[in-house]
């Protein structure tokens, strides 16, 4: 069902790496394409979820006030919803229509008999790192946990989602170790993009929101 998309990836991809003369770079280039193509979702995305976030003082309110009677909860929550024009599936949407890109893009990097087939006089080294292995450095895996740290720390003032503020970055930083350094060096080019997407969308937010973090 993917292979459409891993095939067209894959011919980007040979095309980045002719002109670029770099596997990395290529990576590099091909994850800010993705980006960008992506763009109109991901920023439907972030407003969403920061629409959530401002009416999230009168929903708790209302599960306060409402706490014993679940069905008049929905009822005003539905209301508030409507009033703010707020609604919790636009969130959730975009992130499902990218989600096979993603796949698409991971079984991709990760085969390597046909990278070397597709390309001609590939070279998988960048920076005296061969991508198509995990990295002996740790550094790639140590950087996509902490570029997942910054993101989700800047997306978030919850403080009840901590646990998870700091077991994704950790867990992904763990399983990374054995992933090939390109899928890596995508995760952390993407989360980066991701970051100053999310910065440049809610400048106003973001001492509010690392300083919310820090006093946790």
């Amino acid at each position: 069902m993917l292979q459409p998309i891993v095939d067209f990836l894959l011919v980007v991809l040979k095309f980045l790496y002719e002109f670029s003369g770099n596997y990395g770079l290529a990576i590099i280039l091909l994850t800010i394409i993705v980006r960008v193509a992506t763009f109109p979702l991901t920023h439907k995305q972030i407003k969403s979820a920061k629409a959530m976030q401002e009416i999230q003082p009168e929903i708790k309110k209302l599960q306060e006030k409402y706490k014993n009677d679940k069905e008049k909860l929905n009822e005003e929550t539905m209301k508030l919803w409507k009033e703010y024009n707020v609604n919790p599936v636009a969130g959730c949407l975009p992130l499902l229509i990218q989600f096979p890109v993603l796949i698409a893009m991971f079984q991709l990097l990760r085969e390597r008999d046909i990278l070397f087939q597709e390309i001609a006089d590939f070279s998988p080294y960048f920076l005296g790192m061969d991508m198509t292995m995990p990295d002996p450095t740790y550094i790639l895996p140590v950087l996509a946990g902490a570029t997942t740290y910054f993101q989700q720390k800047t997306m978030t003032t919850d403080q009840s989602q901590k646990a998870l503020l700091i077991g994704m970055p950790i867990m992904l930083l763990v399983i990374s170790i054995n992933f090939q350094s390109g899928l890596v060096l995508y995760l952390v080019v993407s989360n980066l993009l991701s970051l100053g997407q999310h910065l440049l969308m809610n400048k106003p937010d973001l001492k509010g929101a690392l300083k919310g973090n820090e006093n946790s």
